[in-house]
């Protein structure tokens, strides 16, 4: 999911499915157009430097597909802060958008409410076929053994950025491929009011994405075969120490970074206040804060044996945006066209240029501009080593609880209280009291 910034949900997904059956068709106008067939209302997610930038970008599009089809598109750039807020409360009201974005890792849960259109076969048929879209895109779609609750628009993997100046005046001649050798490297670099990681310690989303990761590494999930949450295994713990002693025992991460919530360390990386970042498809975000190419390389998320791959070589969620269709909009057949043109060849070229993703339309993928050293990374990642988050209707409650525990063990962290093992368990254990029953 891009840019990471998702608000908690304060209404749970079992008592949004209720509300969203019981509004039945939803209001005289749908799913929030004015009931003409030659309008329609998007809400688009920021994926750019800021909301202007993704009007500045969209704009055009929009106009393009208007001058084609006669319909008109109402947008409506959601910052992240505020999207999946707006669209749980729009599930429960039916008052939504015909078309929206929605991050990927929220497939499953905003699937459980009902308020989405299903994507089967025959759907899929009137944008080209389900077989025009990646397999990994597909799989955080929705819920295993279901028809998605939306299709893929941009794909995204993690990757390490890392400003070559910096490792090479510490000393460090590559970038790391381990865990160990990132905070060997992260020790050299963290001197002099320079910082070796940055993080985004109240960002409860990109807490999320860390933690899975290396829940992974060490051989462990937060939800069993069942689909029950395991918040407090040994692996998972040992996921959500590791992480925060980035900052708790391995100091190489500054203590204002658990602070961090609104892309902050984007900008301290940018400006060389830090050499290394975890992040999702940053580079179009650093040249807008100034940087030039040559000055970060980008290397695999580091896993414990130094090779991505599988299982406990995972180093990347599959992140990326996916575009869904309010089941009770008054102009499916306009939504459905908008899909079409948004997901085709020429679209997927032109926005996923733009943003800096990856096209997960596969013939849009062979455009030589997705080689770019940077871009190779993400699609070596997305191809090789990256993993959907559970695809279960919980998610969104996952996110909140232990995205929380994490922030909290970060403040810890960064006031100088000791972070243990039995200190995590405990957040570990209060998150997952904290989810439904």
């Amino acid at each position: 999911m891009r840019r990471l910034r998702a608000a908690a949900a304060a209404v749970t997904v079992t008592a949004l499915a209720a509300a969203a059956a019981g509004c039945g068709g939803g209001s005289p106008t749908g799913g929030g157009g004015d009931g003409s067939p030659k309008t329609l209302t998007y809400w688009a997610s920021n994926q750019g430097p800021n909301i202007e930038a993704d009007k500045k970008i969209l704009t055009p599009e929009l106009k393009k597909f208007e001058k084609r089809t006669g319909i008109k598109v109402k947008l409506e750039v959601i910052p992240w802060s505020d999207l999946l807020n707006r669209i749980l409360a729009a599930t429960a009201s039916g008052q939504g958008p015909d078309v929206l974005n929605i991050g990927n890792t929220w497939s499953a849960s905003l699937q459980a409410t009902g308020a989405l259109l299903p994507w089967d076969e025959e759907t899929f048929e009137k944008i080209g076929g389900r077989d025009r879209f990646v397999d990994a895109a597909l799989g955080s779609a929705g819920a295993e053994g279901k028809d998605p609750a939306a299709v893929p628009l941009y794909s995204m993997a993690y990757a390490l950025y890392y400003n070559k100046k910096a490792l090479k005046d510490a000393g460090v001649d590559e970038p790391p491929a381990t865990w160990d050798e990132l905070v060997a490297a992260g020790k050299k670099i963290s001197r002099d009011g320079r910082w070796a990681l940055g993080v985004e310690g109240s960002n409860l989303s990109n807490n999320i994405h860390q933690v899975f990761v290396l829940a992974k590494q060490h051989g462990a999930d937060f939800f069993d075969a069942s689909g029950k949450p395991d918040f407090t295994s040994d692996g998972a713990v040992a996921a959500v120490k590791q992480y925060v002693d980035f900052m708790a025992e391995d100091r190489i991460v500054a203590p204002g970074n658990a602070e961090y919530a609104q892309n902050q360390s984007l900008q301290d990386f940018a400006k060389g206040r830090t050499a290394m970042l975890l992040w999702q498809t940053a580079a179009a975000t650093f040249k807008s804060y100034g940087m030039k190419p040559g000055d970060w390389g980008v290397a695999p998320v580091p896993v414990p044996s130094g090779t991505p791959g599988t299982g406990r070589n995972t180093n990347s969620m599959v992140a990326g945006i996916n575009l869904a269709v309010f089941g009770n909009t008054d102009n499916r057949d306009g939504a459905l066209e908008f899909v079409k043109f948004m997901t085709s060849d020429e679209e997927q070229k032109i926005l996923n240029k733009t943003y800096g993703s990856i096209p997960p339309v596969k013939t849009a993928q062979q455009d030589p501009a997705f080689n770019t050293p940077d871009l190779a990374v993400l699609r070596e990642t997305l191809a090789k080593s990256a993993a959907p988050l559970p695809q279960v209707p919980e998610e969104s409650q996952f996110e909140t609880a232990v995205g929380t525990a994490v922030k909290e063990l970060f403040a810890d962290a960064a006031a100088g209280r000791p972070v243990t093992t039995e200190s995590v368990r405990a957040a570990l254990t209060k998150a997952q009291q904290q989810m439904p029953k």
